[in-house]
């Protein structure tokens, strides 16, 4: 039986496959999580006192991802280190947040940004919902140093790990406006398909 989150509703089918008794607790901690993440966000923004070039971006980027393995952390879920960046990984799956816009849109409009490190993208190829038969494809243009550097972070996050998409949108007067999470095939012109996604509510956002 599939346990019930803190408000009471009941998790996916979906979510309850990949995260198993994980998965009510999960479902309603993203929210909060990324609630707490915007106000610190948002702090950080207001002490910078910068109109243009706001820390809010970065900060919430990284402020995210640390939340979320503080989440992996008191559910006794494992927490993986990909190049200094922590992953939350529940049940083999771990959380890849991103934040796609700064202002509201559609989940299709979702696009990997051109100068996006790839790590990101290999994280997606060896990970996502459509792992190549391969590890990895050796580029023409691509070294041993660099195909070294990628098999290692393949092999930080395990083998036989999934990616679980959180993506989101938020701005810095508005904070989170949708939250999203699924799984998600990176296409050639960075942008996705989705085998399957589903709508998360967005939490109460209180400034800090």
């Amino acid at each position: 039986m599939a346990a019930s989150d803190e408000n009471g509703a009941r998790p996916s089918a979906w979510a309850v496959k990949r995260f198993a008794q994980q998965a009510g607790r999960l479902a309603a901690a993203v929210p909060v999580q990324l609630a707490r993440a915007h106000a610190q966000a948002h702090a950080t923004h207001l002490a910078a006192g910068l109109k243009k070039r706001s820390p809010y971006g970065s900060t919430l980027a990284e402020a995210v991802r640390e939340k979320l393995a503080d989440t992996a952390r008191e559910l006794d879920e494992s927490v993986r280190d990909v190049r200094g960046y922590e992953y939350a990984v529940i049940n083999d799956h771990a959380l890849f947040p991103f934040r796609y816009a700064d202002r509201p849109r559609p989940l299709d409009r979702a696009r990997l940004p051109s100068n996006a490190s790839p790590t990101r993208r290999r994280l997606f190829r060896a990970h996502g919902p459509q792992q190549p038969e391969g590890l990895f494809d050796l580029d023409d243009d691509l070294t041993t140093d660099e195909y070294l550097e990628l098999h290692e972070v393949f092999e930080e996050l395990g083998a036989s790990t999934k990616l679980v998409c959180v993506f989101f949108t938020a701005d810095v007067e508005n904070g989170i406006h949708a939250i999203h999470w699924g799984e998600a095939h990176l296409e050639p012109d960075r942008t996705f398909t989705w085998p399957h996604s589903e709508q998360l509510p967005v939490a109460p956002q209180p400034l800090e």
